[in-house]
């Protein structure tokens, strides 16, 4: 047993190395899956195991042919760069396998620590919240907590008939789905209009607002983007805390792309600070692999008035600093130490390093657009982040990304804006070079015929 599990050690690790080492670089085509490993994915349930040093040679070759989103020069849809200070901490945490269900020990005084080195890297005065496994779960664990708010006891007795929410039309589906989950409806949250860079009205928003508190419906929270999914866009976050002081609503930033840009661009995330809680995934624009959502909140009471409860096989937690059980103020029960991956990954490199490595790709996109625009493509409007727009005249544009996806050099998603097509390479990936971004433009005009 001993012997297989050295050996099983000795040749992950020269798998691990081997694949970090292609990372540097960017690969020419993406392999095809094998005929050999589409055999091997098809066999039924083994009754026998293999050899270890066997089955790890298989999982890589599956790996080498599944689209890695660490790669540089994949630029689609909001990407992860897979850290690999990010991956030995996985590896340490689900060796040891700490539940941050209840209290853990040192496992939940770091996770507190991480919380509050990220609310200080983004410019959050946060006081409690949770590492999750994305931001579905941190848009509904804080949707949760103002749905308490604004209705206390509806976690008993149900939301009411009155409950409406705001968002604006380009708002990530997560939101939508919190808000079905939680009872309000999907019919009850309320699309507010944008203006010319796809970014909330808030003047609008007031309206839509007060015209809902003359009807005597109840507003449980507005959810302001910090970077759309679509185009980057971020909405004005001080003038939507205005109305949400006015009125005394829950405000929420869903961060989950963008809120890391707030370290580098903090004027372009003014009013923040006046925020009821924020969610952010790591695993995006703070580099590090997936799963790793953070929620946080300015009074974690309202995560205890919306998950707390006792129960007999849960123990209390004890009196040392910093042992709440984290079942009271999350959604999950059983949850693995997520952060060990950006605790590790800020002790390693220090803020400045991300500080650093974000504005280098916020660059790109500059970079990019300018590019695009020179040669002769339709652009969309400057980058509020590191999301692009360009587009070709005259051609079928989503065809044209069919096109550079099946050539394999770089890999890029569409976006639909207004019902046209746009091509949108997004830069999260720390390894994309300058390089990598000419090459992009190289073949897509290539590609494209031009």
């Amino acid at each position: 047993m001993n012997s297989d599990r050295n050996r099983a050690l000795d040749h992950a690790r020269d798998l691990v190395a081997a694949a970090w080492t292609e990372f540097d670089t960017a690969r020419d085509i993406q392999p095809p899956v094998s005929a050999e490993l589409l055999a091997t994915l098809d066999l039924p349930l083994p009754e026998q195991g293999i050899d270890v040093v066997t089955a790890l040679d298989e999982a890589a070759e599956a790996l080498d042919q599944s689209l890695a989103q660490a790669r540089p020069r994949y630029l689609a849809y909001i990407g992860s760069s897979g850290l690999e200070i990010g991956a030995l901490a996985d590896l340490l945490a689900h060796s040891h396998d700490p539940n941050l269900a209840i209290h853990a020990g040192a496992a939940t005084l770091i996770e507190a620590q991480a919380l509050r080195w990220v609310a200080e890297f983004v410019g959050f005065p946060a006081t409690g919240g949770s590492f999750t496994s994305g931001g579905t779960v941190s848009n509904v664990t804080a949707l949760a907590a103002a749905r308490e708010r604004a209705v206390p006891g509806a976690r008993r007795s149900g939301t009411p008939v009155s409950a409406v929410a705001y968002c604006s039309a380009d708002a990530h589906y997560s939101i939508v789905r919190a808000i079905e989950l939680l009872g309000i409806g999907s019919d009850n949250l309320r699309a507010v209009p944008m203006d010319a860079h796809r970014r909330m009205d808030p003047v609008a928003l007031d309206a839509m607002v007060r015209a809902d508190l003359a009807a005597g419906l109840t507003p449980i929270a507005i959810v302001a983007t910090g970077g759309t999914t679509l185009t980057g866009a971020v909405d004005p976050l001080g003038a939507i805390a205005d109305v949400c002081a006015e009125h005394g609503i829950w405000m929420h930033v869903d961060g989950a792309y963008g809120l890391p840009a707030a370290a580098v661009l903090p004027e372009r995330f003014r009013g923040l600070d006046r925020a009821d809680s924020v969610s952010i995934d790591a695993h995006k624009w703070m580099f590090v692999p997936k799963a790793c959502g953070i929620v946080m909140v300015r009074d974690e009471s309202a995560l205890t008035a919306a998950f707390g409860h006792e129960t007999s096989y849960i123990p209390e937690a004890d009196d040392e600093p910093g042992s709440r059980n984290a079942v009271d103020v999350t959604l999950e029960y059983s949850r693995p130490l997520r952060a060990l991956k950006l605790w590790l990954a800020f002790r390693t490199y220090g803020a400045q390093w991300f500080r650093d490595s974000i504005s280098r790709t916020l660059d790109h996109a500059q970079a990019l657009h300018a590019m695009a625009a020179a040669r002769g493509w339709e652009v969309g409007p400057d980058p509020d982040l590191s999301i692009v727009l360009m587009r070709k005249q005259g051609i079928d544009n989503a065809e044209l990304v069919k096109r550079l996806q099946d050539d394999g050099r770089v890999y890029i998603s569409h976006a639909t804006v207004d019902g046209e097509t746009w091509l949108r390479p997004c830069f999260t990936n720390v390894r994309t070079t300058a390089e990598d971004v000419r090459v992009l433009m190289d073949v897509a005009d290539e590609v494209s015929g031009n």
